[in-house]
């Protein structure tokens, strides 16, 4: 407190940065100096118990999720390996895509439906761990191995203390003396999980080498990961309370009611037996001196749909999602205003695919998936002892984005090519497919199409460029375009011009 004292003191004699001072606009800006990590242990679970709650109860915050988990995965980020030889790697591309439907352990999806798990869990509570389970050979699986996904919950955040030796735990992750991670130490069951007989709070410890972390970090030194909504959950639960109230208030305005007033009389009368119903078209007479009123409630006026838009606005700004997606709604932007904002969205989504999805989640995966599958012999990959690397060389496709306006987009794109700003591989792999598969299914339906005297190519189009092959028909339909060509220039020699044609 002293120290802080100086500091204020000091910095208002010497000035310099507003934001640091604690004149009258920021006398009330009380920034923690505690590290991410303090912060984190303090409030990480009572922000993702929140997350939670709102994706289960708020259709906006659930739209949020789905956007993103959809953009980021879509139907799968695949692997294109790099191996030179063609047979050997298409051996490996089935082995991989027939082991993607037993990965994972649960058995309740496929390698790229825990993706998208994975991608949701990181958006909701910031963290997920996937744990390489090793399987045994008569399990009948492909390559014996699997992946169990546990959320954030299942390490506890107030396991920190310092280990005999050099090593410490902190926030359920054992380090070593040099600050590696060398285990995690899970609970045995969901410390919310009242339908598991486990013993509560019993932990078991796994070593790191078993375990995926995946987490986007924000700030160096950065051990667990923080919910999207951190910055969100304030604005979400408050404008979900406005609407509720905003519901009730119209709900209570649309009961009519009147109240009939009459003059006092000296001698009070009995209440009416009856109350007063009025229906379509009656004419209700009272007596003398009665009078009838209904009540005015308040109404939103023009506010509320401008109060509403800016918030969601905050809000869609807060969760990196566009206002579009967040609410469904289209009708509020053109569309270059809507283009500006997915590519923008879009360009996010590729920094998430590669430094979290594709550098943490896939690469870990397809190594530990390779190694097994070498040692359990389902592949025969020679020298991969030595030549380790070059065989776990790969590319990482994500799902392609479609596109806004198809023709135009399509068009520039074949123009780039055209110009050799891109070339036909990355043309294909920003659509999420091998260039190398690509080609050899082009080439065989041109072999197929050939053999049965079929040709489905526009012409005029790249795929009619010279030495592109010819199907057997096609060198009697040049015959004949050149000989009609010629009799063209044989009638115009020998006729006599038109009047119309005159001139």
């Amino acid at each position: 407190m002293v120290l802080d004292a100086f500091r204020a003191r000091l910095g208002s004699i010497i000035g310099g940065f507003d934001a640091a001072q604690s004149h009258r606009r920021m006398r009330g800006f009380r920034a923690t100096r505690a590290h991410v990590n303090t912060l984190i242990a303090a409030s990480g679970e009572t922000i993702t118990a929140r997350a939670r709650w709102l994706v289960r109860n708020n259709g906006y915050a659930a739209n949020a999720v789905d956007a993103f988990a959809n953009h980021v995965v879509g139907d799968g980020i695949k692997p294109s390996s790099k191996i030179a030889d063609a047979a050997r790697k298409e051996e490996l591309q089935k082995l991989w895509l027939a082991w993607t439907d037993e990965a994972d352990a649960e058995g309740l999806t496929d390698f790229f439906g825990l993706q998208r798990r994975a991608s949701r869990e990181v958006f909701l509570a910031g963290e997920v761990f996937l744990r390489v389970r090793t399987r045994r050979p008569e399990d009948g699986l492909t390559v014996p191995m699997q992946l169990q996904m546990l959320p954030s919950e299942m390490l506890p955040q107030d396991m920190t203390r310092v280990l005999p030796g050099a090593g410490s735990i902190r926030q359920g992750i054992e380090f070593d003396g040099i600050g590696r991670r060398v285990a995690y130490h899970f609970l045995r069951r969901h410390p919310g999980d009242m339908t598991d007989p486990g013993l509560a709070g019993e932990t078991v410890r796994v070593p790191a080498s078993e375990v995926i972390h995946i987490l986007d970090p924000v700030e160096a030194g950065q051990l667990r990961g923080v919910s999207r909504f951190a910055a969100a959950v304030v604005k979400l639960f408050t404008l979900d309370l406005y609407d509720d109230a905003e519901l009730e208030r119209k709900k209570t305005a649309a009961m009519f009611a009147m109240f009939i007033t009459s003059p006092a009389p000296e001698t009070a009368l009995d209440p009416a037996e009856d109350d007063l119903e009025v229906e379509p078209g009656q004419v209700v007479r009272l007596d003398p001196g009665e009078d009838v009123t209904t009540p005015s409630t308040p109404d939103s006026g023009s506010t509320y749909e401008p109060f509403q838009y800016r918030t969601l606005l905050q809000i869609g700004a807060a969760l990196g999602v566009p206002y579009g997606y967040l609410t469904g709604d289209t009708a509020k932007g053109n569309f270059s205003n809507t283009r500006i904002a997915l590519v923008d969205f879009r360009r996010r989504i590729s920094a998430f695919q590669h430094s979290v999805m594709v550098y943490q989640l896939c690469r870990a995966v397809w190594t530990r998936w390779m190694d097994t599958a070498v040692l359990a012999g389902a592949i025969d990959l020679p020298g991969y002892a030595t030549d380790r690397r070059q065989y776990l060389a790969c590319d990482w496709l994500p799902t392609k984005w479609d596109w806004i306006d198809p023709a135009k987009d399509a068009s520039a794109e074949i123009l780039q090519i055209e110009a050799g700003l891109k070339s036909r591989t990355q043309a294909i792999a920003e659509r999420g497919y091998d260039a190398e598969q690509v080609d050899r299914e082009i080439a065989a339906e041109r072999k197929r199409e050939a053999d049965l005297g079929l040709d489905f190519r526009r012409p005029g189009s790249p795929a009619q460029a010279a030495g592109g092959g010819a199907g057997p028909g096609d060198a009697e339909d040049e015959r004949r375009d050149q000989q009609d060509s010629g009799d063209q220039e044989d009638d115009g020699e020998d006729r006599e011009p038109r009047p119309a044609e005159e001139g």
